[in-house]
Formats: structure tokens, C-alpha cells, sequence
């Protein structure tokens, strides 16, 4: 692969990134190598040679999760990024400019994979594809609005495959999340069962292959039983103890599938909970408190935003009380949102902070971090969890 740092080297524009590194210290490789035992196997040093740089997720100490659907793995890296927590100062209009600046190209030239907050640090990672050349990269945001590469050329890092059947192949990764005891990814692959659930136990090994389940889930919006409808976002979530994928679909299914005592290649079906509306395409998701209730947070594209506009744009956010989750048997009688009003039934109801956002993440129980469409540009800013 050919790194960002090459490209702007290429075209004179090395003098516009300004390091976001964090700095090493005693204390943070004392950090890191405590990670390394706790969470990660067999380490690597070097250069993870990542193919297509996808979605982005976070697990303790730094932990970057990287998925790469061309290579059909998981990847974990220690960047040294354990704080102390230095969140934007300000609202950047026009981040995509500086984006693009970074990866020597124009704004329209770039396309924004997906985001994520280090909580630990607030610093920004952000995945970016450079449509002339197919080309991928990590780029940071600090505290002061300042783009840089990520430097993958010497770093700690593990590879986990994930595994499919002879002659199939992965289509994409829509998400990669670090919970207690295990990491895990949703993906989509050419099989009679497309929508795909994998599980990496902790610590994650290099060169070991992650557990695979097909999933069905009950299509709220479509009235059927369906294989074929990956997960578009999801969180880990746990009840009574036990273990469980909480996802959301096109055309807005809510399910949650269980991850205990299931065997490697068997097939999970899903319980749908809450349907938000069909005509729309979850993007990210997580969860916060907020006066003793634990909600949901999903922001979503509305495709079909002209035939009956919700607000001032096809990109738009709901929170959901995560009470809905602990039902048993709904599918069928699944809680279906008020698509004619705001809020409705109790518990769910639209973000207007949410309206415009094309990526949202969790910065700590009462921000979030929001990259939002500004009449075609993008701007990147820290706004209240309502």
C-alpha cells in the first residue's frame, strides 16, 4: 500500500500536516505494555499493510480497531494515545478542505469512511479513501484542528481473520467494537446468508481466525424474515448477564442477537425490538446515561428523503430508551416509531442536534462528536447528548 505520507510527499504538500502524534513518554509505554499483554497476542512490529482501511472502533489504552474488508480482517493497533483527554476546541468549518489538503487532492476528491473519538484522549481518528487512486489512510484531528497521518510504518499491531466459506468473499465490514470480553464485527459477505456477526475473543491473537455466525432477523418495515439484510451499526450490549449484539438495518429495524453458547458457523436469530421507520439507512451507533435511563443513539440516511422529508435534510438521529431492549418476543409486534411526529412512542424521539450529521461518536456521557454536512462541506464540531 502506498501511504498517505507518499502522496503528500508527492505532491509538495508534506509542509501542511502538522504532527498529531501523541508523545511517548515512561508512563504511556508503561500503558502500552500492559495493553499489549492484557489485550493482544502474538504482537507484530512493523507495518500492518492494509489493504482497504474501513470502520473505526476503540478499545482501552489506545486500542485502534481498524477493519479491512479487503483483506477480510480485523486489525488492532497500539497508537500510544492514552490522554490525558484533550477534546476540540472549536467548531472546524470545512474540515473536508483540510482532509483533502492532507491527502493532496481537492475536497470533492475525498471521501470520509468513518470516525472515531479516542475517549481516552479526545483525539480524532478518521478513515479517508482518495477516490483518484483507491488510495486509504488514517488521518488525526488534535485539539487544535490540525491534520495528520497517522504513521503506520513502525507500529504494535495483531491481524485477525475473519473467516467465510470456500469461495466466498467479504463484501464490506459496517462495524468493528470493543466489548468486555471479546471484539466484535458485523459484515456482509457473497453467501446465501449475506449479513454476517464475528467474534474475537480477548486477548486478540495474530494470525487467529475470529468465530462466525449467519444471522436472520424479522424485517419489521417489510413484514418477513430475512438473511440478506446485513447490519448497517450496532453496539455490545449485555442483559441478565449474558452477552448480545444490539444492530440496526435498513428500512429501520432495531434487533439484538445473542452471542453465548452459539457455535462458530451457526446461524443467530435476532429479536427486532423497534422499527424507526422504513427509507432509512443506519449509520453509526452508541450508548450513553443520562438521568438514570441508558439510551441508544443511532444517526441515520434518509434515501428517500424527498418523499416524506422528516426535517431539513436526509441525515438525521434518533435516541431510543434502551428499556425496549429487555423485551423477549416482539419481532412482529416490534414498537414501531411515529414517523408523523418528533417523539413517540415514550422513550423515542429525533435529535435535532443529529439533523445534517454524517457521522457521529461518542465523545463522553454528555458530547458527542459530529461531522456535519454544511451545504455540501463538512464541518466538524462538539455538540451536548440531549
Amino acid at each position: 500500500m502506498k501511504h498517505v505520507t507518499l502522496a503528500i510527499l508527492a505532491t509538495g504538500l508534506l509542509t501542511l500536516l502538522i504532527s498529531a502524534s501523541p508523545e511517548s513518554t515512561d508512563s504511556s509505554q508503561a500503558a502500552d505494555t500492559q495493553a499489549g499483554a492484557q489485550y493482544l497476542k502474538n504482537v507484530q512490529h512493523g507495518n500492518p499493510d492494509l489493504k482497504r482501511i474501513g470502520r473505526l472502533g476503540f478499545g482501552p489504552q489506545g486500542l485502534l480497531l481498524v477493519a479491512d474488508p479487503a483483506a477480510a480482517t480485523v486489525v488492532a493497533i497500539q497508537t500510544d494515545d492514552h490522554g490525558p483527554v484533550q477534546k476540540l476546541k472549536q467548531k472546524i468549518s470545512n474540515v473536508d478542505a483540510l482532509i483533502a489538503g492532507a491527502m493532496g487532492t481537492e475536497a470533492e476528491g475525498v471521501n470520509i469512511i468513518d470516525m472515531a473519538v479516542n475517549p481516552e484522549s479526545g483525539l480524532i481518528y478518521l478513515s479517508v479513501q482518495r477516490k483518484q487512486d483507491n488510495q486509504y489512510a488514517i488521518l488525526t484531528v488534535n485539539a487544535e484542528g490540525k491534520v495528520a497521518a497517522l504513521d503506520l510504518e513502525q507500529v504494535k499491531f495483531v491481524k485477525v481473520n475473519l473467516p467465510l466459506s470456500e469461495g466466498a468473499a467479504i463484501s464490506n465490514i459496517t462495524g468493528v467494537e470493543f466489548s468486555k470480553d471479546r471484539v466484535l464485527a458485523a459484515g456482509q459477505s457473497n453467501e446465501e446468508f449475506i449479513s454476517k456477526i464475528y467474534s474475537l475473543p480477548l486477548p486478540l491473537t495474530h494470525g487467529a481466525n475470529a468465530s462466525v455466525y449467519s444471522t436472520e432477523t424479522y424485517h419489521v418495515a417489510h413484514g418477513r424474515w430475512e438473511t440478506r439484510a446485513p447490519i448497517q451499526s450496532f453496539v455490545p450490549y449485555e442483559e441478565d448477564g449474558k452477552s448480545y449484539i444490539v444492530g440496526s438495518f435498513s428500512c429501520t429495524p432495531i434487533a439484538k442477537f445473542p452471542l453465548d453458547d452459539i457455535q462458530s458457523g451457526s446461524q443467530v436469530k435476532g429479536t427486532s425490538v423497534v422499527e424507526l421507520g422504513s427509507g432509512n439507512r443506519p449509520v453509526d451507533m452508541f450508548t450513553y446515561k443520562k438521568d438514570g435511563k441508558q439510551w441508544l443513539i443511532t444517526n441515520t440516511d434518509r434515501f428517500h428523503h424527498e418523499r416524506s422529508p422528516l426535517g431539513p435534510s436526509q441525515y438525521w438521529g434518533v435516541r431510543v430508551d434502551m428499556s425496549y431492549l429487555s423485551a423477549q418476543e416482539t419481532n412482529e409486534e416490534a414498537t414501531r416509531r411515529d414517523v408523523s411526529a418528533p417523539k413517540g412512542p415514550q422513550g423515542i424521539e429525533v435529535v435535532e442536534q443529529l439533523f445534517f450529521a454524517k457521522h457521529v461518536d461518542k465523545l463522553s456521557e454528555t458530547e458527542m462528536l459530529v461531522l456535519r454536512d454544511n451545504q455540501g462541506h463538512l464541518d466538524l464540531e462538539i455538540s451536548l447528548l440531549p
